[in-house]
C-alpha cells in the first residue's frame, strides 16, 4: 500500500505538487516510485525554464522502466533538487520529501483541476 500525503495536489500520471505561498514543489508520488522500482536517473528541467501544466518537464529512469514527467502546474522553474543528480534513489526512500523542481506558480486556479489525497488514493486503488 503506497502512502498518500494530505495537503498535496495529485495528477493521474502520478506527480504531486506541494504548494507553499506562490511556489509549488513538484515530484512523483510514493505509488509511482513503488511501480518504477530502483530509480537510477532523474532528468530535470533547467532553472528559469517555463513549464506548462500537462507538459513534459523531464523523466525518471529506473532499472525497470523510464517514465516521462508531466507538470501539474504552469510556472517558471526556480530551483531543481540537485541532490537527485548524485542520489536519484532518494525518491525511493522518501518520494514526498524529495521533490524534483520548485516552480513559481503563474495560475493557482489550475490546482482546482488536480486531485486531493482522498481522490488520488481512490484513483490508485482502481488501477
Amino acid at each position: 500500500m503506497s502512502e498518500v500525503k494530505q495537503g498535496l495536489y495529485y495528477t493521474e500520471s502520478h506527480e504531486y505538487v506541494r504548494v507553499d505561498g506562490d511556489y509549488g514543489y513538484v515530484g512523483i508520488t510514493d505509488y509511482a516510485q513503488q511501480q518504477l522500482g530502483n530509480i537510477v536517473y532523474v532528468d530535470m528541467p533547467e532553472v528559469d525554464d517555463e513549464i506548462a501544466a500537462g507538459e513534459e518537464f523531464g523523466a525518471v529512469e529506473s532499472v525497470k522502466a523510464a517514465s516521462d514527467l508531466n507538470s501539474p502546474v504552469t510556472g517558471v522553474v526556480e530551483e531543481v533538487n540537485e541532490a537527485l543528480e548524485d542520489a536519484p534513489d532518494l525518491i525511493n526512500k522518501d518520494a514526498y520529501g524529495n521533490w524534483i523542481m520548485k516552480v513559481k506558480l503563474s495560475d493557482k486556479s489550475e490546482l482546482d483541476g488536480l486531485m486531493d489525497a482522498a481522490a488520488y488514493d481512490k484513483y490508485c486503488q482502481s488501477l
